[in-house]
C-alpha cells in the first residue's frame, strides 16, 4: 500500500487510460474523479461515463462521480458561448471542473487532471488554473508518449472516443 495517493480529475475513459496507467507505475494509488458537467446531453455525459468505468475496472482504481449539473455550467462561462476553441470560455471551464476537483481533493496526497493528455489542449493555462486551487500536481500526460499510448489503449479496450471537447460551443470546432 503507497502513501502516495492521487485524486485524478477525469473528463473521459480515453484520456484516463495513459495517464492512469503511467500514474500507477510511478507508485500512486488512484482514485478518478468524473467532473463533466460541461457535457452537452446526459446522454453523451453517461456514454463517456461508461469509458471512465470501464477505465477503473480495468486498472481496479476508485471512482467518484461528481454531480451532472449542465445548467450551473452554462451559468459559468455565460457571455462567453461565441469565444473560439481555446479562448476564455476553455479557461473558464478549466477553473469551474478543477475548482470542483479541489474542493474534493482532502485526503489525498494531491490532484492531477487528464486533460493535459490532449494535444487540443494548454497544458499550461491548465498548470496555472491548478496552482491556483491549491494541491494540485503537474502532469503533463501529453509527455512520454501519452497520446499515442491512450490511443493505442483506447483501441484494445474498445472505448468511445468522442470527436468534440464536450459543449455544445466546441462542437465541429476543434
Amino acid at each position: 500500500m503507497t502513501d502516495k495517493k492521487l485524486l485524478l480529475h477525469t473528463c473521459c475513459g480515453p484520456c484516463a487510460t495513459a495517464s492512469v496507467e503511467r500514474l500507477l507505475d510511478e507508485g500512486w494509488a488512484v482514485d478518478l474523479f468524473y467532473s463533466n458537467s460541461n457535457i452537452l446531453s446526459y446522454d453523451e455525459y453517461q456514454r463517456r461515463l461508461e469509458g471512465v468505468l470501464k477505465i477503473a475496472g480495468y486498472f481496479k482504481v476508485g471512482l467518484v462521480e461528481d454531480e451532472y449539473d449542465h445548467d450551473a455550467w452554462l451559468c459559468e462561462i455565460k457571455g462567453l458561448e461565441a469565444e473560439p476553441e481555446k479562448g476564455s470560455r476553455c479557461g473558464v471551464c478549466f477553473e469551474y471542473s478543477l475548482g470542483r476537483t479541489a474542493a474534493v481533493s482532502g485526503g489525498y496526497s494531491g490532484w492531477a487532471t487528464t486533460l493535459t493528455i490532449s494535444p487540443h489542449k494548454n497544458s499550461k493555462l491548465i498548470f496555472e488554473i491548478g496552482k491556483k486551487a491549491g494541491g494540485f500536481i503537474e502532469y503533463d500526460f501529453k509527455k512520454k508518449n501519452g497520446f499515442a499510448r491512450s490511443i493505442e489503449l483506447s483501441k484494445k479496450l474498445d472505448l468511445y472516443r468522442q470527436q468534440y471537447c464536450g459543449c455544445e460551443f466546441s462542437m465541429n470546432r476543434e
